[in-house]
């Protein structure tokens, strides 16, 4: 696929951000830090030149020469551009060191002045470029830097692999950039110097593609619309960015089933091949293109009599990929087939889609392309357009019966019942299902512009409330608004009362109301004839008596478990399942609460209701966390993650768990700052309740980084958020004993004590087993501390015992290494107890680490292994707490981007810790200033300066 040198990304393009491209432009940095050179190469508009010129950016410096040549296919014809390219600045600071030979055919070469060629000045030309770059080298460190490597100038090409081949040490290296569209580029590689890295540059995922699209502005559009932008453009950045502007300059967006609006620029990428097929093979492809699973039997059934060879052109002419064993047939590349469709006549479009509504197989894709062939409304088109998507529906697709629900109203007249509006609901309800929740408020917005029935009013402000997530603040002034609707229907308000149950929790900060609320909600759905919503209701409370550690929880979770029960309630992540799965895993019911949310994540998959799946993914890693298999809980946790950012939905709670499964089995680094994205994104929704969630993970991440002050801050804010929000049940977050083992690192034992005291009257009224245990682990610290080293060995063995039997892995491998160094530091200080006098047992700590797959805590073990017996925990780098007492004020991002600034850590630095990108990291350095009342970095700097100074 050729690409014009129109379409490469413009010059204005941030060079510094390198979106979805971390890793990889880390590897090539690092391979150009230690000398070494670079080849990138992959399809045409993947990024390559995007990355190559931020590497070129990054390595400048006052002492190298960077030497740059960019090539282009009407060019390559041309002998010794690309030298001319390349050393035409620097010929007359290099010609005086060379040969009088040499220089006569580099400057026949580059200046066209004499008649200079390959065949007659050959080895002078070879020589004079490989001296050339020695000479300049001897002056500092060189680049060459080549981009388009394929269209270069044979003769240019060859003396650089001829010099490339020879530079030995000289400090020469090469950052070049291929097109390897359909071919290998192991020939560049041969002519590329000995220590060259390939890195090759794939396609965006869709979160990426999402990313790309905001930084160049083309916002907002709805995640649907980026998934399509993504699917079509097969992740290529180039292709995704022409889609996206041609959707920002269309003064109206594609509608269900439309395609994406295909800008000139790209059709021209494909449309010059279709032009050598035949007419007939021209209409084939474009039913192939419409359909959903193309193949020569739905080609056949659609009239095409001819497929086999008409497909065979296209194959030959790379339209069509090649494969013997799939029946289906596919595109090269998914724009070809967009391309394809966008230019076809509308009228072509209907007739095509026509054939395929009786030619294709399946019941929902014949419905959908018998609308798509239809103009105007249809009551029977409408018809069996509902029953495709009540169909898709019960098969788990709900992001298709959302589509086919809003063609069914499209073709729904005004009149009818159900009504347009109604089947525009159930879409929007559908959309939410499916995690397309940016689209489901669309539509109920739409709909509340003109509905008058209060029914469909209050279903479409439900549809708004759900959309809006964890930010229910940013709705807040919609419940007023729903409560005149609701009037004194008790059916509709149980609906708008189980959402003010939700505000309560999540807006207030109060699981008192939001318990009172949930109740009503229940007593007024019963009242309504509404099981679904009283079982919701009743769920919620439930979940909530459970987590104040209210006597009642156990007796409300029976009533929400009580037939008849609703399938879907069931197995909703808010419903009676998950209600019941908290108990089980609070109580210290770890198999039971595995069976149980393993069920459920395999029904809501089955049902293809995302947003359940994004939590049960996260429960179920919870579970694994706490049986000890690490490795598998951060499995689960990253895939939770990257569903989460897909849909934009639990990011902060899928954050949180994460950062708890890095710090016990991953990256430490990672956990800190997924536990500080989590807490910005409960403070920026003004998400109290999972605020407490991620501080206790960011605390547990600081202590598993050796770093116990900051833990210590963090985990106080826990402690005094969660007495502000009710919370007494310390099965919750189980961040005491971190905090408590935290209290006696930095040398405050009391308050330690205290918090234990505290928090056993807590765990004992309620039965908690495994906090009781760790409770207890964190108070022989208190006594070590205090000098009680025999008191506290026994019961550390005791603890090490029962959390083994609850099946608490890490907790038992934790006091395993606690035992340890209690008894190696008994043995520095010469404590004269038969336990103290035992060899310190660093192997069976090391044995439960490794056998739950916590390798930051086995790295712990062997570093106090290996540096002896007292050696304690080191801790992390970190800037001084009193330079941090001036940043409180601020938010957790802003106090994370104010810190690294303290550390002298770049913009770019600071992205690539944070995982966000520079332009965030310029916004949230703009909002430090503001607030610290300062006007740049070199200030925060000052400030961390005079602080360590006081």
């Amino acid at each position: 696929m050729t690409v014009r040198r129109d379409f490469q990304e413009p010059s204005r393009s941030r060079p510094d951000l390198v979106i979805g491209r971390e890793d990889l432009f880390t590897s090539a940095r690092e391979q150009l830090g230690r000398g070494g050179s670079v080849l990138l190469h992959g399809p045409a508009g993947i990024g390559k030149s995007t990355v190559l010129r931020a590497l070129a950016a990054d390595y400048v410096g006052p002492d190298r020469t960077v030497l740059r040549c960019s090539a282009t296919e009407s060019e390559s014809h041309l002998p010794f551009l690309a030298l001319a390219d390349l050393f035409g600045l620097v010929l007359d600071d290099v010609s005086g060191s060379l040969p009088a030979a040499q220089r006569t055919a580099l400057e026949s070469a580059l200046t066209g002045r004499g008649e200079s060629t390959l065949q007659r000045d050959g080895l002078a030309l070879r020589l004079a470029v490989l001296s050339a770059l020695r000479a300049l080298a001897a002056k500092g460190p060189v680049l060459v830097v080549a981009d388009d490597l394929q269209w270069l100038d044979a003769a240019s090409a060859e003396l650089l692999g001829f010099a490339a081949r020879r530079l030995g040490d000289t400090p020469v290296q090469m950052l070049c950039a291929v097109r390897t569209e359909g071919e290998e580029y192991d020939r560049h590689l041969r002519a590329s110097p000995p220590d060259t890295l390939a890195v090759r540059l794939g396609p965006l995922t869709r979160t990426q593609v999402s990313a790309l699209l905001d930084h160049r502005g083309y916002t907002p559009l709805s995640r649907s619309t980026i998934r399509d932008i993504h699917r079509t453009s097969g992740g290529n950045p180039l292709f995704a960015l022409e889609l996206g502007r041609a959707l920002a300059e269309s003064p109206a967006r594609p509608r269900p089933g439309e395609p994406l609006p295909v800008p000139t620029s790209l059709r021209a990428l494909v449309l010059s091949r279709l032009e050598m097929l035949s007419d007939e093979a021209r209409r084939t492809l474009l039913v192939a293109s419409a359909g959903a699973r193309p193949s020569l039997a739905l080609l056949h059934a659609a009239g095409r009599e001819h497929a086999e060879a008409e497909t065979a052109q296209a194959a030959a002419l790379g339209l069509l990929a090649t494969d013997s064993e799939a029946p289906a047939l596919r595109f090269a590349h998914p724009l070809i087939s967009a391309a394809l469709y966008a230019e076809a006549p509308a009228q072509e479009r209907r007739a095509v889609h026509a054939a395929l509504s009786t030619a294709a197989s399946d019941p929902i894709e014949r419905a959908r392309h018998l609308a798509l062939a239809t103009t105007g409304t249809d009551p029977e088109v409408a018809a069996r357009l509902a029953e495709a998507a009540a169909q898709a529906r019960d098969r788990g697709a709900p992001s298709v019966a959302a589509s086919l629900g809003l063609l069914a109203a499209r073709h729904t007249p005004a009149h009818s019942t159900p009504g347009p509006d109604e089947r525009r609901l159930q879409a929007a309800e559908d959309a939410i299902t499916a995690g397309e929740a940016d689209l489901a408020r669309d539509i109920a917005r739409d709909v509340l512009t003109r509905a008058t029935v209060p029914a469909e009013r209050v279903r479409a402000w439900m549809v708004v409330i759900e959309a809006a997530g964890q930010a229910l603040g940013e709705v807040d002034a919609v419940f007023p608004q729903v409560l005149a609707d609701a009037g004194d229907d008790p059916g509709l308000l149980a609906l708008v009362h189980y959402q003010l149950a939700w505000r309560g929790l999540v807006v207030e900060g109060d699981f008192a109301e939001a318990r009172q609320e949930a109740a009503h909600a229940a007593e007024l759905a019963a009242r309504g004839g509404d099981r679904r919503t009283e079982l919701m209701a009743l769920s919620f409370q439930a979940s909530t008596e459970t987590l104040m550690g209210h006597p009642d929880a156990p007796a409300t979770v029976k009533r929400a478990l009580k037939e008849p029960q609703d399938p879907y309630v069931a197995c909703h992540h808010n419903g009676a399942g998950s209600a019941r799965f908290r108990w089980l895993i609070m109580s210290d019911q770890l198999p039971e609460a595995r069976a149980t949310i393993t069920a459920l994540l395999r029904e809501v998959r089955r049902r293809g209701m995302v947003e359940s799946e994004v939590h049960f993914l996260r429960f179920l890693a919870d579970t694994e966390l706490r049986s000890g298999h690490c490795g598998r809980a951060l499995d689960l946790a990253r895939e939770s993650l990257r569903l989460a950012r897909d849909s934009g939905i639990g990011e902060g709670a899928s954050a949180m768990l994460a950062s708890l499964a890095e710090a016990s089995a991953g990256d430490v680094d990672r956990a800190l700052a997924l536990a500080r994205e989590a807490a910005d994104h409960a403070e920026v929704d003004g998400d109290q309740m999972y605020l407490s969630r991620a501080l206790a993970a960011l605390g547990y991440a600081q202590l598993v980084a050796g770093d116990p002050a900051g833990a210590v801050r963090s985990l106080r804010r826990v402690r005094e958020l969660e007495q502000g929000l009710g919370i007494n049940d310390p099965g919750r977050g189980r961040w005491h004993g971190d905090l408590a083992e935290a209290l006696v690192r930095i040398g405050e034992p009391g308050e330690a004590q205290d918090l234990v005291d505290t928090t056993r009257v807590h765990a004992m009224r309620l039965g908690r087993q495994s906090v009781l245990a760790v409770l207890d682990r964190a108070e022989a610290l208190v006594r070590a501390a205090r000098g009680d080293h025999e008191g506290a060995l026994v019961r550390l063995a005791s603890v090490q015992d029962r959390l083994g039997r609850l099946g608490y892995g890490l907790e038992e491998a934790r006091a395993a290494f606690a035992l340890a160094r209690l008894r190696a530091q008994s043995t520095a200080s010469r404590v004269a107890t038969p336990a103290a006098q035992a060899p310190a047992p660093y192997d069976e700590a090391a044995r439960l680490f490794r056998r739950c797959r916590a390798l930051p805590w086995l790295r712990q073990v062997d570093a106090a292994a290996t540096a002896g017996p007292a050696a304690p925990v080191a801790p992390a780098a970190s800037v001084p707490p009193v330079a941090l007492d001036a940043l409180e004020g601020l938010a957790s991002m802003e106090r994370q981007v104010a810190s690294l600034v303290m550390e002298g850590a770049t913009n770019r630095e600071i992205a690539a810790r944070l995982f966000i990108s520079v332009k965030t990291v310029e916004a949230t350095l703009t909002r430090v200033y503001r607030k610290l009342g300062i006007r740049s970095r070199v200030d925060i700097v000052r400030l961390a300066a005079g602080r360590r100074t006081t």
